[in-house]
């Protein structure tokens, strides 16, 4: 069920109404084994990308989006509206991603 809410970063959405039923959000926080932690401090000295952070922040996104949507259900939505993400680090190996928005219900 949670799937079928539609998540949108804009304030409309075409063609429907809808009344507003608060705000809803998605947290997670995550890190990375000691092992990959070295790794990407090894990849620091030559530079580029370091993947195995990339994967991290990329899980984080969908787990924050997948705790949204339930918020977003248990509110009893039919969409969200006004997305936004925001991030931050928690000491040197830990970051946490918030997904917010606004929960909606049809209307019509």
């Amino acid at each position: 069920m949670t799937e079928q809410i539609l998540i949108t970063t804009t304030e409309k959405i075409p063609g429907k109404n809808y009344e507003v039923l608060g705000e809803v959000f998605g947290l997670t926080t995550q890190s990375k084994n000691v092992f990959k932690n070295i790794g990407a401090s090894l990849k620091n000295v030559v530079g580029g990308e370091i993947g195995a952070y990339t994967e991290m922040m990329t899980e984080s996104r969908d787990v924050a989006i997948s705790r949204l949507r339930k918020n977003a259900a248990e509110m009893g939505a039919d969409a969200v509206v006004m997305m936004r993400f925001d991030s931050g680090s928690i000491g040197t190996d830990m970051q946490s991603v918030a997904a917010y928005g606004t929960a909606v219900r049809y209307t019509d």
